[in-house]
């Protein structure tokens, strides 16, 4: 069977060096037929590439050959774990244990060795790079190609308890001096290797076991806060158990949850009547994110970031506990946390649970109940989704449509007034994701009542009409371009639900954009940008919008070279008309990749704010310092500043991984401010060792 790779079991022992020389890769069944997804689709590989799959009763090796005829050209910037693959050469390994065409695991590796675990969930809906698997891998580059030995315990993957196996598998090579990409199975443009309902098959694993049972993390950390005052020390201690309530079903407990090892915000300067968004960057809220989401348009029902952080002051987790995993067809999440009391804050429990029910070849159905509990008072969400998915709609074209809904209920225990009106959300959409034509619909309510605690929400009280029509044509007759890319609609129109005027309004043209052979990207943008703010609101510096309608006419260009050479950079554009003035607005990122074990870049965005009463700067700038000694031992600067806070902000951290599974970072935290000199004015230092026992 062509789109079947049978493992074959193997007793000996593999020693994980990339070198493939033990005999049961000479044994063991072999693929080869990799076709070429870009960049011509359809076309066998030009270098050849081979993959088996061999196994004991507790792990899988998988063995892997990239040959090529020109070695000396093979490119590989990145050495650390989780790196960022998407310029260097690469092999990707997709794997969905739960053989059910939509979730499983991706493990992308480099020529360095380099080593990148995600979660998929939705066949590429859910992309949750931060999940963190027990796996290895070891490789070996000679005059041939690169080959490479990976390990993954079946402990890391969460499978059946059935005597015989049959999972969803594919594989993804890229080439990147000539931005070529093969795939095992499903190679046509309009699929990713996310997409596994179109990969092939991995069969012949027959009495394995997932070995680990309960899973101790326990944690030891130390630290001083220096400032103008004595310095402050800290110590604490505390930790995680696991426990496989089923092979695919995990029960996991917290105690005294600690994130000091998480890298510090960017700052940005908000420029707009619009709460801004930051992102997750905290591990344990993370690991099993997908089980807990779900959103009504833009607004998110659960964001965990409301979680231990309250005005960027963070709030103690006393300890808690979760759920989640796959039983059967049904996808769980449950999670209850309490916080400790802090200044006027009450201790507060945090709840939700999040059910979603495989029906159909690849759609679902969900619900969701999340709550926020304190001595003050309650707040409330329910909601339900349903997604309905197809690969096959006009032969082999994607489409995906749906809806979501969900009201709030919130109580405070000494205000008798009922704060539960208006408080419906819901969105209903349309997606036709494909190569060359792309178009999505969507209408979303949110009403001025609606209120999710736990969640986010940018703006509230609007009825939003979305819709999108891109083209993406390719012509082989022309040399330099690899695909064109023209938008004539691109349309978010926001009402008022009550006096049904109109309150905003965005629209982008997008005349002309491409990518190159090479790399390259460009894009022109025409913009008309409509609001309707019924009050004065601040930007900075105490310059003030009034109330009022107005109409601007932006234009923006962006552009950026292949990520995959030594030198990148990415700039940026945008410059019109902004309420009663005009604006303009830069940014420029570079990438310096030296080698593999050092990588930099450099970012700055300004805005040239142009009002009646007054005329300002903005600026933004930021830098990443990474260098990797190895795999499992690298350090990261990154340093931050803005002219509206005036002060710098430096992260320093040093991450090794003794053992797959266990942590120890070392993080210097400083503050210095700028306002009229360069002053520091706070310094913490602290030391985390994480430590994992399988039992």
């Amino acid at each position: 069977m062509p789109d079947t790779l049978f493992a074959m079991p193997y007793i000996g022992q593999i020693i994980l060096d990339g070198r493939l020389n033990e005999p049961c890769w000479s044994e063991a069944m072999t693929i080869d037929n990799f076709t070429q997804r870009e960049q011509n689709e359809g076309i066998p590989a030009t270098e050849k590439t081979k993959v088996a799959v061999v196994y004991n009763s507790t792990e899988m090796y998988i063995g892997i050959w990239c040959y090529d005829t020109e070695t000396n050209k093979i490119s590989a910037q990145q050495m650390s774990r989780d790196f960022s693959w998407g310029s260097d050469d690469n092999f990707e390994i997709m794997i969905s244990p739960f053989n059910d065409n939509r979730n499983g695991y991706l493990f992308v590796t480099n020529p360095n060795g380099a080593l990148a675990d995600v979660w998929v969930g939705d066949e590429g809906k859910d992309f949750n790079k931060d999940w963190n698997g027990v796996v290895d891998a070891a490789v070996q580059k000679n005059e041939q190609g690169w080959f490479v030995e990976m390990l993954i315990p079946f402990s890391t993957l969460k499978f059946t308890n059935d005597s015989s196996q049959v999972w969803g598998i594919n594989f993804e090579r890229n080439i990147r001096r000539k931005k070529e990409q093969v795939m095992w199975q499903g190679w046509s443009r309009l699929y990713d290797i996310e997409k596994i309902s179109q990969g092939g098959k991995l069969a012949g694993l027959h009495n394995i076991k997932q070995g680990t049972k309960v899973e101790l993390k326990p944690y030891a950390l130390a630290g001083t806060e220096l400032t103008n005052d004595k310095p402050s020390n800290t110590d604490k201690i505390g930790g995680e158990i696991n426990f496989d309530i089923t092979p695919t079903l995990k029960l996991n407990f917290t105690v005294n949850t600690d994130f000091a090892q998480v890298e510090s915000d960017r700052k940005q300067i908000n420029l707009s009547r619009f709460s801004l968004y930051y992102p997750e960057k905290r591990q344990f809220f993370l690991e099993g994110k997908n089980y807990y989401d779900l959103n009504i348009g833009s607004v998110r029902l659960f964001y965990s970031r409301k979680i231990g952080i309250d005005q960027n002051s963070v709030i103690p987790i006393i300890g808690g506990a979760r759920l989640f995993g796959k039983l059967n067809q049904t996808n769980i999440g449950i999670m209850s946390l309490q916080t400790q009391e802090k200044d006027s804050i009450p201790t507060t429990n945090y709840s939700v649970i999040r059910v979603k029910q495989d029906i159909f070849k690849q759609s679902s159905i969900g619900l969701i109940t999340t709550q926020k509990y304190s001595d003050k008072g309650y707040n409330r969400i329910y909601g339900a989704d349903f997604s309905y998915s197809t690969s096959k709609i006009f032969g082999n074209k994607n489409l995906i449509a749906g809806g979501e809904f969900a009201f709030s209920d919130t109580k405070v225990f000494d205000n008798k007034e009922n704060l539960n009106r208006d408080n419906l959300s819901y969105n209903i959409f349309l997606s036709y994701p494909n190569d060359v034509i792309e178009y999505d619909l969507a209408f979303t309510t949110i009403e001025k009542g609606f209120n999710p605690e736990m969640g986010f929400t940018y703006r509230n009280d609007y009825q939003m009409f979305y819709t999108e029509l891109q083209f993406n044509p390719r012509f082989n007759s022309l040399p330099f371009f690899r695909n064109f890319n023209f938008k004539p609609i691109d349309i978010n129109y926001y009402i008022n639900p009550e006096t049904k005027k109109t309150e905003t309004v965005f629209y982008e043209l997008r005349p002309l954009g491409f990518v190159t052979k090479s790399g390259e990207f460009m894009e022109f943008n025409v913009q008309y940008i409509y609001d309707s703010p019924t009050e004065n609101f601040e930007l900075v510096d105490s310059a003030v919008i009034p109330a009022g309608k107005y109409g601007d006419t932006r234009f923006e260009f962006q552009v950026s070279t292949f990520s995959g050479r030594k030198i990148s950079a990415q700039a940026f554009a945008n410059v019109g008309k902004f309420y009663t003035g005009y604006r303009q607005e830069y940014a420029i990122v570079t990438f310096f990749n030296f080698n593999k074990h050092l990588n930099l870049s450099f970012d700055w965005q300004r805005n040239y704010i142009n009002l009646p009463e007054k005329s300002f700067t903005t600026d933004e700038i930021s830098s990443h310092f990474d260098y990797a000694f190895n795999p499992e031992f690298q350090m990261g600067l990154f340093a931050q500043w803005n002219n509206e806070d005036n002060n710098i902000l430096i992260n320093y951290r040093i991450n090794w991984i003794p053992k797959i599974g266990s942590y120890f970072y070392f993080i210097i935290n400083q503050e210095f401010n700028t306002e009229n000199a360069i002053k520091l004015e706070r310094t913490t230092i602290i030391g985390k060792l994480i430590w994992r026992l399988a039992i």
